[in-house]
């Protein structure tokens, strides 16, 4: 398969390089060297679960642990005048060794990885489906039989073998199932890396299989390299960006592509006199919503108010405002909205009430329009109460 920068894959950011391209982990030290510490002792697991926030790096890891296992020979034998060979202390493989170079090119037979497929019935529509850039909703049970040929062809073969599952949230139950079985019998010389943003969502036997490494938010000067690395050095990191990712690189990526910190301060401008509404705003933004193709701007918006109430109700738990502002004016908002925790908690279950209706009329598809207007109003009542 050729790769370019415009190439649509399933597992790959809009607009951002796909991980198995990043040139090096930022930020993430501590899972580094958990990893590289059971390595040392010789007592590797079979299965790891990369857990963490969206968009902090858990791909990015996966494929450079994946690098640095295939590069790396199992016995690395004595070194200079018979003393052991020194244990590495790094993961990083040079981009010109040829197990990088195969990678790069997918054409690395030591390497498998599970992601959603083309959306078709057979073979023949899921492979149009995938040229296409139209991918299934989940990990379906075709992709886990593919990775058990590749499990069997291996055990005859020798030498390591890399799985990387991204992300394992996404399997629906018939695959969930069929993973689990190689992971209770786990082909030899083979490791799992299972990329999951919320744990929870996976079968518990599944979890129990795997050794755990998880990965924390970025920290804002670590996001500023990493957005230099995805989006070129002239990516601005403004304290915005940083406030509304919460150190997820990927949703900074997501965030620059599409406006987002504009559109957060429109929000924010929206709601600033609560309990009073400007209705003429309200209305444009829910036509904006509502436009012709505007499923992002709507997904966006949908976010970015459930991040609006989650400020909210942080506010009132803390007894300030979360720093840095998001948007002019947020602090002294959120601080008369939520001066206290008594209100914090009617924000919290008004976050959870409205981020499950929102859901729902997004998966039954309720008129755009009509959503985001009754989320205002009901917004605009809780303020009044």
């Amino acid at each position: 398969m050729t790769e370019s920068a415009q190439f649509v894959e399933p597992d790959r950011i809009e607009g951002a390089p796909h991980p198995r391209e990043a040139a090096r982990i930022i930020g993430q030290d501590a899972a580094v060297s958990g990893f590289l510490d059971a390595y040392r002792s010789g007592r590797l697991h079979h299965a790891w679960l990369l857990v963490g926030p969206r968009g902090v790096g858990k791909a990015t890891l996966a494929w450079a642990l994946a690098k640095f296992l295939l590069a790396t020979p199992e016995d690395d034998g004595p070194g200079l005048f018979g003393d052991p060979a020194p244990a590495p202390d790094r993961i990083d493989i040079d981009p010109d060794h040829p197990v990088v170079r195969r990678i790069m090119a997918g054409s690395e037979p030591g390497l498998k990885l599970v992601r959603r497929g083309g959306a078709g019935a057979n073979e023949r529509d899921r492979e149009k489906a995938w040229l296409e850039g139209r991918f299934s909703q989940d990990i379906r049970i075709h992709e886990i039989r593919e990775l058990s040929r590749f499990a069997q062809l291996s055990a005859t073969e020798g030498g390591r073998r890399v799985v990387i599952v991204d992300a394992a949230d996404e399997m629906n139950t018939q695959a969930a199932n069929g993973l689990l079985k190689l992971l209770e019998e786990p082909p030899a010389r083979t490791m799992f890396f299972l990329i999951s943003h919320q744990p929870s969502r996976l079968l518990p036997t599944i979890r129990s299989r795997c050794r755990e490494l998880r990965l924390s938010p970025l920290g804002s000067e670590d996001m500023q390299e990493a957005l230099g690395l995805v989006l070129g050095d002239d990516a601005e990191m403004s304290d915005a960006l940083v406030a509304l990712s919460a150190g997820s690189v990927g949703e900074a990526v997501r965030l620059a592509n599409l406006g987002g910190v504009g559109s957060y301060a429109a929000l924010v401008d929206l709601f600033a006199e609560l309990p009073r509404i400007n209705r003429a705003h309200a209305l444009r933004l829910a036509e904006e919503a509502a436009a012709r193709g505007g499923e992002t701007k709507l997904d966006l918006l949908i976010g970015l108010i459930e991040l609006f109430l989650a400020r909210v109700a942080k506010t009132g738990a803390a007894g300030r405002p979360p720093m840095p502002e998001a948007a002019g004016g947020e602090a002294e908002l959120l601080g008369r909205l939520a001066p206290d925790v008594r209100k914090a908690r009617e924000w919290a279950d008004l976050a959870d009430a409205l981020g499950a209706r929102l859901r729902h009329g997004r998966a039954v598809n309720l008129d755009p329009a009509a959503l985001i207007l009754d989320t205002v109003f009901r917004i605009q009542h809780t303020a009044g109460r």
